[in-house]
């Protein structure tokens, strides 16, 4: 497999996994064909190598700024604005936990208390109600904590962490 056969393959992959994980096949292509990139790329640069429309390119660059792992990054003498993604896989993969975490578990841990603190009436379905959802309360808090005293830990949190539940 050639150069460019190769990083085709590797864009599209990640793009069709992107869709899994929550986000778009159009940002996923982009951030992936960023994080393969030797240098900084332009708007223009991601629209042709990717072949997607201006407004679809500036809504996803956007979206990846928001989430942390896409920056603006000034060329001195350049009136473009360029882009890069963060290289390291460890940090990157630490951004987008983070991220996860306050868009998806954080409002959903929320809910799930003021669901679960509900009065209670001392009917059967009331009771089962709090049961559930404070069992859930519980379980996806416990979840959350976890994540972030994964997120909060040195560079290479990941490793470290796999290998001692390995052990």
């Amino acid at each position: 497999m050639e150069y460019q056969e190769a990083k085709e393959k590797f864009i599209s992959t990640w793009g069709s996994l992107g869709t899994m994980w929550g986000i778009n096949k159009a940002m996923a292509m982009i951030q992936a064909l960023l994080f393969v990139s030797t240098k900084p790329l332009s708007m223009e640069d991601i629209m042709e190598e990717l072949q997607i429309s201006r407004g679809n390119t500036s809504m996803n660059l956007r979206q990846l700024m928001d989430w942390g792992i896409v920056t603006k990054e000034i060329i001195p003498g350049e009136r473009k604005e360029f882009f890069t993604t963060e290289k390291d896989v460890q940090e990157l993969a630490r951004q987008i936990a983070k991220e996860r975490s306050r868009r998806e578990i954080q409002p959903v841990i929320k809910v799930l208390k003021e669901v679960s603190s509900i009065k209670d009436d001392k009917t059967d379905k009331t009771k089962e109600l709090i049961k559930q959802t404070k069992a859930l309360h519980e379980l996806t808090e416990n979840a959350d904590k976890m994540l972030n005293k994964l997120i909060n830990q040195e560079q290479n949190w990941l490793t470290k962490s796999l290998f001692k539940l390995i052990k």
